[in-house]
């Protein structure tokens, strides 16, 4: 959907495509989760929800543009999937959870910049009211990312 305006601007195609790929990320998720222990994930549930209830609630209130970073965001992004490649073959305690930190502080200025970008007003840059679908699939990738990330922390502290 982020490539095709269009799509994600049509009423029953929009859902679908939503639908689709909610149902993929779940099972990919809960794959991912059953790696860890029950109450590692709980714990990464509950900190990813005060996180994000926290950074929203930040980007409704602060005076800051968030909404100017997407370029440096992305260079962050492709800094942080370099270094996931690199993480895959230098393996180490140390190397993951730095991994999974950045991940985490990248993926969370990424929920602030969504949050801003959904809200409109005095920001420079706004997602249009028709693009609600998509809004909310950029906060559902920052979310489930965030938790991710925080899954891996908690993980790679234990052992």
């Amino acid at each position: 959907m982020a490539c095709c305006p269009d799509v994600r601007r049509k009423a029953p195609t929009n859902f679908i495509f939503l639908a689709i790929f909610t149902a993929a990320q779940s099972f990919l998720l809960g794959i991912s989760a059953s790696v860890y222990q029950a109450d590692a994930v709980l714990m990464a549930v509950g900190i990813t929800a005060a996180v994000c209830l926290g950074l929203t609630l930040f980007a409704l209130q602060t005076k800051w543009d968030f909404t100017m970073m997407g370029g440096v965001l992305l260079c962050a992004t492709i800094v942080l999937l370099v270094f996931g490649i690199v993480a895959i073959f230098v393996k180490g305690k140390v190397i993951t959870l730095v991994y999974a930190s950045l991940g985490a502080l990248i993926f969370s200025i990424y929920l602030v910049y969504d949050t801003q970008l959904m809200m409109g007003g005095k920001h420079k840059y706004s997602i249009s009211p028709e693009e609600y679908i998509f809004a909310a699939l950029n906060l559902y990738l920052d979310i489930i990312n965030i938790f991710l990330f925080i899954l891996t922390i908690i993980g790679a502290s234990r052992d």
